[in-house]
């Protein structure tokens, strides 16, 4: 295992830690209003609109760090 891969897994730990910690002491129901998405307003606690805006944000990551599968000049592997 590369010290690369557990820097990020530490990283994305200290991440999770964060949002467990936000959502522990955010309880209170609040009004969210992202009118791109929806007209109507989300009325949730803060810690579950916390947690969607990181499951959406996390999932964006990891979709363009994967890419779409094509290479580019630099990065192929010259056999």
């Amino acid at each position: 295992m590369s010290f690369k891969a557990v820097l990020k897994a530490i990283l994305f730990l200290a991440l999770l830690f964060v949002m467990l910690y936000v959502g522990m002491n955010n309880t209170d129901k609040i009004d969210f209003s992202f009118p791109v998405a929806s007209k109507e307003k989300i009325h949730a606690t803060a810690a579950l609109i916390y947690f969607g805006v990181f499951a959406v944000g996390v999932l964006a990551g990891t979709v363009l760090a994967a890419g779409g599968g094509k290479r580019g000049g630099g990065d192929a592997k010259k056999k």
